[in-house]
């Protein structure tokens, strides 16, 4: 539960600074522009932001202030372990679906599906305490912590059969390593000297990805034998490291670390922060709630069959041959983004390269000066950046649109626009330090677009290329020169529905909007690594001050034991000779002999 709701509080307070610069007034895609011309009744709302007006705040603050409230709900339930309860999973749950509903192409990644069907099961096993007076603390039931489970299966196991079931040769030729490590959303410098193994051991490298991502699962996920259980955990847990330091670490990757542990057990910690299980205790939990268990297995037999339907593509299937059942099941909670598919789309493994966009901008239209983000590859001389765990959203989607091909995408059009424009709420997205970005002081007249194939240096071939970690080829334009003139650019904003002039919503003048409007100020041209990079040094100093006082004051004290757990008191010698002697006399018969045979059981002789 702790590492879903840090991962949560990291995500919201990433989205914090996504928000300023995409959805904001001044951003790539106003959110002012998607909200629903007519006001629905309140259950019918899709998102928080049809409360905006009642609150007499503007959809942008609306959005702030929804990141700002997950920010800090999430961080109390970190530090304090009363509030890491149901009740609190469902409310981060509300908030975050309430953020990707009006997200658009920014959150609608497998990751972002992923940590809602997460919340909700964190909904299903956490316990809940909040509402009563007794204590909080119960025993999962193991019915939606196995639907915990089944969920890491999906994700692991469907990975790795859609790279067979795409028909990807790179996968059946086992050559996918040596083009995957530079293909990768954000690879780091480790990715770069990994690429110049021998051949032979990265064709081993991807025989080892294929086992464990669907051998791995079939074999040990659900076997009844503990080892190989903790087999499975290790496997995936040494998978899940690879990617980091090959990749970056990503919301997927701890998502999917948070998932592993639904194949461990309580014996594997030895922890003592609750009360241990007793033989037969699971038994009883589960009669003494029989109603409360079959309304989970209810729910769990609904969640986990209507998640199949959107993996009938993969075995060639309509979706109008599943049964009626089923898919009015799934139809029900699509909309609640319940249950998602993962690893459907499976890309493409190209061997010529890692294809890559590169902005360009200029002032008479003869001179061009590249714009070089901060975390994609530009310069070929600029080392792979670490960003993780932070995930920045427009190198992701520059990323997937160069694979794709689509320059008309609306978001890459406002980009276009807001670049022309000057607007440094969507420059700190590409550069935070002005020193790197070549038009800080004057926007640009003029902007085109090209597509390059990047390929990770080899020092054997390269010669000339001692001091760079990329060697790029030039494509094809990806997209012509255009200005804020331009009748291209025009038609493509009217098209996307951004060309009409939309004045900013202001809201009332209270003392939320006030305080948003100040916290605004300060998270203005932070980048997200620094912000996620400050959040988690904060988190690490709380939890080093606990330690040292705990230390401090001589560690957590002992729990009191139980009635039944009690342990005697040991009598003394004397007093016990005492008793027995006072007691002979009136003792006969037989009472007299069990009583003289305990005595002699307690003796020291007797004992050894």
């Amino acid at each position: 539960h702790k590492i879903i709701i840090l991962t949560h509080t990291m995500y919201c307070w990433l989205l914090l600074q996504i928000y300023l610069c995409l959805y904001g007034d001044e951003g790539i895609l106003p959110v002012r522009l998607q909200m629903p011309k007519v006001q629905r009744p309140l259950l019918e709302q899709e998102s928080l932001l049809g409360l905006g007006p009642s609150l007499g705040l503007a959809p942008q603050q609306v959005l702030e202030l929804t990141c700002l409230v997950g920010v800090a709900l999430a961080l109390c339930a970190v530090l304090l372990e009363p509030l890491r309860d149901s009740l609190i999973y469902f409310c981060l749950r509300v908030l975050y679906l309430s953020l990707y509903n009006v997200g658009g192409d920014f959150l609608h990644s497998e990751w972002d599906v992923l940590l809602l069907e997460a919340g909700l099961l964190a909904v299903l096993v956490a316990p809940l305490g909040l509402l009563r007076r007794h204590s909080s603390y119960r025993h999962h039931d193991p019915v939606s912590f196995w639907l915990t489970r089944w969920l890491f299966f999906r994700l692991t196991f469907c990975t790795g059969v859609s790279k067979l079931a795409s028909g990807d040769p790179a996968w059946y030729d086992l050559s996918a390593l040596s083009h995957h490590l530079e293909n990768q959303m954000n690879p780091t410098p480790l990715a770069w000297y990994v690429h110049q193994l021998p051949d032979w051991l990265l064709r081993f490298g991807a025989v080892v990805v294929l086992q464990s991502e669907i051998i791995v699962p079939l074999v040990t996920f659900f076997a009844p034998i503990r080892r190989l259980r903790l087999f499975g955990f290790y496997v995936q847990l040494f998978l899940q490291l690879c990617y980091i330091l090959t990749g970056n670490c990503s919301l997927l990757n701890l998502l999917s670390i948070t998932l592993c542990f639904s194949l461990l057990d309580d014996d594997h910690f030895n922890s003592n922060t609750g009360p241990k299980k007793k033989k037969g205790q699971e038994k009883k939990y589960i009669l003494g709630s029989f109603t409360s268990l079959c309304m989970q297995v209810n729910v769990c037999m609904c969640v986990g069959v209507s998640s199949q339907v959107p993996y009938t593509s993969m075995a060639g299937m309509s979706v109008s041959k599943v049964l009626p059942a089923v898919r009015d099941a799934y139809s029900a909670v699509e909309r609640y983004q319940l249950v998602g598919a993962y690893g459907i789309q499976h890309r493409m493994t190209s061997a010529e390269g890692r294809p890559e966009i590169i902005l360009e901008g200029s002032y008479d239209g003869l001179t061009w000066t590249e714009m070089n983000p901060m975390y994609k590859p530009g310069n070929v001389n600029a080392v792979p950046p670490i960003v993780g765990p932070h995930q920045p959203r427009l190198e992701w989607l520059m990323w997937q649109t160069a694979q794709g091909g689509d320059d008309t995408s609306p978001w890459f059009t406002g980009l276009l626009q807001r670049l022309l424009q000057g607007k440094p709420e969507v420059i700190g997205l590409l550069q935070v330090d002005e020193a790197q970005y070549p038009f800080s002081q004057k926007a640009p007249v003029f902007i085109k677009a090209k597509l390059y194939n990047y390929h990770f240096t080899d020092p054997t071939k390269d010669k000339t290329h001692l001091q760079a970690w990329w060697r790029r080829q030039y494509k094809r334009e990806f997209f012509p020169i255009v200005n804020l003139d331009d009748p291209t650019l025009k038609k493509l904003l009217e098209e996307a529905g951004l060309k009409g002039k939309f004045p900013a919503q202001t809201g009332s003048d209270t003392p939320v909007s006030q305080a948003l409007s100040l916290i605004r100020d300060h998270v203005k041209g932070l980048s997200g690594s620094l912000l996620l990079s400050t959040l988690l040094a904060t988190l690490a100093g709380i939890f080093l001050l606990k330690a040292v006082f705990s230390w401090v004051l001589g560690g957590p004290k002992p729990r009191p034991a139980s009635a039944d757990h009690k342990t005697r008191k040991p009598k003394e010698p004397s007093e016990t000779a005492e008793k027995s002697q006072a007691a002979a006399p009136s003792n006969r018969g037989g009472k007299k002999d069990s009583n003289e045979k305990k005595d002699s059981d307690r003796s020291p002789r007797k004992r050894k």
